[in-house]
């Protein structure tokens, strides 16, 4: 299986997915104009290592900005990946925020919340 790399713009954040040692990462703001069009190829790498693959998955989250259409996406994926934990594999998600980013850390907290996974909020 392919690793996956998005090179970050403006408005859309990195992507390093790395199929062979299941470090992920999502690095930058998102706010794609169009964030269906963006979000799809994640996912497909996504679905396609659970079904492939059936590794440990181990997923940092750096994000400093996220539009409303972006935290639908970004929930429903830590929704998958969560889920996929449960099929035995160790799963751990690291939400990244910095000191003054209440918003980020608020919305790492509600995730967290959400999910039975490993989940870790760490300051930068």
């Amino acid at each position: 299986m392919d690793n996956l790399i998005i090179e970050k713009t403006k408005s859309s954040p990195a992507i390093n997915f790395n199929a062979a040692t299941g470090k992920c990462e999502m690095v930058g703001s998102s706010y794609p104009e169009n964030a269906s069009e963006f979000y799809t190829p994640v996912f497909d790498w996504l679905n396609n290592y659970i079904t492939q693959v059936t590794r440990d998955l181990y997923f940092d989250f750096k994000l400093d900005y996220l539009n409303s259409s972006s935290i639908k996406f970004i929930s429903e994926f830590v929704d998958k990946i969560d889920k996929y934990g449960k099929i035995g594999v160790t799963v751990e998600i690291n939400w990244h925020f910095r000191d003054e980013d209440e918003d980020i850390k608020e919305l790492g907290e509600e995730f967290k919340d959400e999910v039975s996974c490993k989940f870790n909020l760490i300051e930068d």
